[in-house]
């Protein structure tokens, strides 16, 4: 399926190309999250004539994306989760989690999805966690999970 980009989509291509992709991906994820249109004529016209619009979005998100990277590169949050004695944890640290310490503890709005455990995170320690910022930012934060104390 032929579809036009409205913005930079990392593997995949930038913004104002033509794309052929397979129908679910076309269907389930660039279209549905506005991130490209179908490629008709008509598509293809209106297109053309908001590239620079669409580029100065996508400029805005890019500028936006360096100030939280310099805010948040190489920082370390902590998150206290139960544990057994074998220091596995009941349950993983999940993304949302992530974002919500980064909300708590920096005032940083940040999308779950964008966060990416380098590894499953199930044990106490220190893992690495990306964040894909923008398609051409990926910053990188440590999350050390810590034994929580149990209210006895």
């Amino acid at each position: 399926m032929k579809v036009i980009l409205l913005e930079n989509v990392r593997k995949v291509g930038s913004i104002g190309e033509i794309i052929d992709v397979k129908r679910g991906f076309a269907r389930n994820f660039l279209i549905a999250h506005k991130k490209a249109l179908f490629a008709s004529k008509e598509n293809i016209k209106e297109v053309e004539k908001i590239k620079n619009e669409l580029n100065k979005k996508d400029l805005d998100k890019k500028n936006h994306a360096k100030i939280l990277d310099e805010k948040l590169k190489n920082k370390e949050f902590t998150i206290p989760k139960l544990s057994t004695e074998n220091k596995e944890l009941y349950g993983s640290v999940k993304p949302t989690e992530i974002s919500k310490i980064l909300k708590d503890n920096e005032n940083v709005d940040i999308n779950p999805s964008i966060i990416q455990p380098v590894k499953e995170i199930k044990s106490l320690g220190v893992y690495s966690v990306v964040l894909n910022l923008h398609s051409e930012i990926q910053s990188q934060i440590k999350i050390k999970v810590i034994a929580q104390e149990e209210n006895k």
